[in-house]
């Protein structure tokens, strides 16, 4: 007997602004479906998942949800104004016995549950609201942005959270590795409709050209049609006294049905202008050294910056990236050392806290105040590139509506703002581009086009980011921050520096085993002499039986789908894909099975 969808929304109908987001939308949700939520900025993704959780009544139609079933939804800007502690706030729906889930997640998001919320940043208040949600596990989770403000580490950890977990759950994400490696279907919300392809977001841009070149060809025949039909109407005047008025009310409902299609929303017209070249030298740094504390941030860092060159900065939130960027840029001082620019540099920076941004401004007073941007004697132009524009102009060049010209800053959405961000830097020309997190809540069509400037742009390029996919598209070094004072430059982008990394780190891993062998038996009761168990490994303790009892469960199912001697050749694919997981699950058992032997050992102890 089929089971009861988790969520289901049937004739959705929703206004905002008089403009309809969507009409007779209907939605189904099932049991271990892994779902991309993809569309452009301001498409309503946020908004129609806020419908899926309950949170905006839809005008029309109907949200079910079996009863018992909880729905779980990660709010963008959560409200902590009750709670004097994020993990306070992170476990406000646990019960005494529960809490010691938000320590279990912490770790991995690199969350500090005892942090004030008074203090507590933006990037830190998401990861409260991220662990909330996966701490209090949830039949359907709902997750918008998951990877905002989380470095690659926990980035990697979430991910192997989410492949492990058998929680259904829909995410909306500009990463694009995070959404290639997750993701079974997608849910694609296009001029009011949602289309849903059965396949992973790798599947996705190919399916979503096809469909657009059916609906270019269909609008193309559509346009002959009404051409030939005019054509007779006009002719038929002087050659009949009487018309076939059946074809007129034919043709009248051609020129309609023409009319009332939605033309698709083109990408944003950026442009990127390279000023007078710099020299072939931009930025030398030689023995850096800065600490804050007992923090060290660099020590003895060197680098030599050319023109042209594209480099990204890379590691853990609070390393000290953006720090070592300013100091790069002269906006910070070295301890010690010296950085060298230079000549004729023009720099033009992204912020990734959007501090430039004053959210009480109209979009219009923003540009026209804007010492940069401003044409003496006019409040309705901007400078760009060196000539004047209307400001409305402009913003219509960055996908903004003329409504939205007289709307505060702070109304906008994430992926907004940073287009507006976006369109600042780009008024003027540079040849130096620093963008700190450029990447943040931008969709898929601007973050193509933002590569495909940065690849045409004649300047040099300072980047830090957590997008994998981003950086191996732009980057042509990365450096490497990994603490402690330690930032080591490699030749490339992301998937370079892994490749670079794993090299160096096999001897290094293999030194002290021929230096200082051990019997493997005696490895576990040598490490559990040392230190008991800690509260994360007791929970972990705890937890393996039903780790184990799971994969155990999975693999049976498995074993028994891979009997049918017919499967092979009746469904290949499926069966490469089956004997892919089982192998998966035979080795996550095996892993599972040792971490628990470890870890009793170490508790006995």
């Amino acid at each position: 007997m089929a089971r009861a969808p988790l969520l289901q929304l049937s004739s959705i109908s929703l206004t905002f602004g008089g403009n309809p987001l969507y009409d007779g939308l209907d939605l189904t949700v099932q049991e271990g479906d892994r779902v991309a939520l993809v569309g452009r900025n301001g498409s309503g993704k946020s908004t129609l998942m806020k419908v899926m959780a309950g949170l905006v009544e839809p005008d029309q139609g109907a949200r079910t949800v079996p009863s018992g079933t909880r729905v779980g939804y990660m709010e963008q800007e959560p409200d902590l104004s009750a709670f004097a502690t994020l993990g306070d706030y992170a476990a406000s729906g646990l019960s005494e016995a529960e809490r010691y889930r938000i320590e279990m997640v912490a770790e991995g998001l690199k969350f500090r549950p005892d942090a004030p919320v008074a203090t507590a940043s933006g990037g830190e208040r998401r990861r409260a609201a991220l662990a909330k949600l996966l701490a209090e596990a949830p039949e359907l989770m709902l997750l918008d942005e998951p990877t905002n403000h989380l470095d690659v580490q926990a980035i990697g950890w979430l991910e192997d959270y989410l492949r492990d977990t058998r929680t259904a759950y829909v995410l909306i994400s500009h990463d694009r590795a995070f959404l290639r490696h997750l993701t079974q279907a997608v849910l694609w919300i296009d001029r009011g409709q949602v289309r849903r392809l059965e396949k992973g977001f790798e599947h996705f841009e190919d399916w979503r050209e096809t469909l657009w070149a059916e609906e270019d060809e269909a609008r193309h025949k559509l346009d002959r049609k009404i051409k030939a039909e005019a054509k007779w109407a006009v002719e038929g005047i002087s050659a009949r006294r009487k018309r076939n008025m059946g074809r007129v009310r034919a043709l009248q409902a051609l020129r309609a049905e023409r009319a009332g299609q939605i033309r698709r929303q083109g990408t944003a017209l950026m442009e990127l202008e390279s000023g007078p070249a710099s020299g072939k030298r931009v930025i030398e740094a030689k023995g850096l050294v800065k600490t804050f504390g007992d923090k060290a941030i660099v020590r003895g860092f060197d680098l030599r910056v050319l023109r042209g060159d594209r480099v990204a900065f890379v590691g853990p939130n609070g390393v000290g990236k953006t720090t070592l960027l300013k100091m790069l840029t002269g906006e910070l001082a070295p301890d010690a050392g010296t950085v060298t620019h230079g000549t004729n540099l023009e720099m033009a920076v992204f912020d990734q806290t959007r501090a430039t941004l004053d959210f009480s401004m109209t979009l219009w007073d923003g540009l026209v105040n804007d010492p940069e941007m401003r044409v003496s004697g006019r409040s309705d132009q901007v400078m760009v590139r060196g000539q004047p524009k209307h400001v409305v102009a402009y913003l219509k060049d960055f996908l903004f509506d003329e409504s939205q010209a007289r709307a505060p800053i702070g109304s906008l959405s994430g992926g907004e703002r940073a287009r507006l961000l976006l369109a600042r830097i780009m008024a003027k020309p540079s040849n130096l581009l620093v963008l700190d997190e450029p990447t943040n809540d931008l969709d898929v069509e601007t973050l193509d086009l933002l590569q495909d400037i940065l690849g045409d742009y004649d300047g040099t390029v300072l980047l830090v980011s957590h997008d994998r996919d981003f950086i191996d598209r732009v980057a042509s070094t990365t450096i490497a921050m990994e603490g402690d004072g330690r930032a080591t430059v490699y030749a490339g982008g992301w998937t370079d520096y892994q490749a670079q990394r794993a090299l160096t780190a096999a001897p290094a891993a293999a030194a002290p085993e021929k230096a200082a062998p051990k019997k493997p038996a005696e490895a576990p009761k040598e490490a559990a002499k040392k230190s008991g168990l800690t509260f994360t490994e007791k929970h972990r303790l705890e937890a393996l039986p039903g780790i184990i009892e799971k994969l155990e469960r999975e693999i049976g199912k498995l074993h028994e789908l891979l009997s049918d001697p017919d499967l092979f050749t009746r469904e290949p694919v499926k069966f490469a894909k089956a004997s892919d997981m089982l192998g998966e699950r035979e080795a996550a058992l095996a892993a599972a099975e040792e971490e628990w032997l470890l870890l009793e050992e170490k508790a006995a102890s």
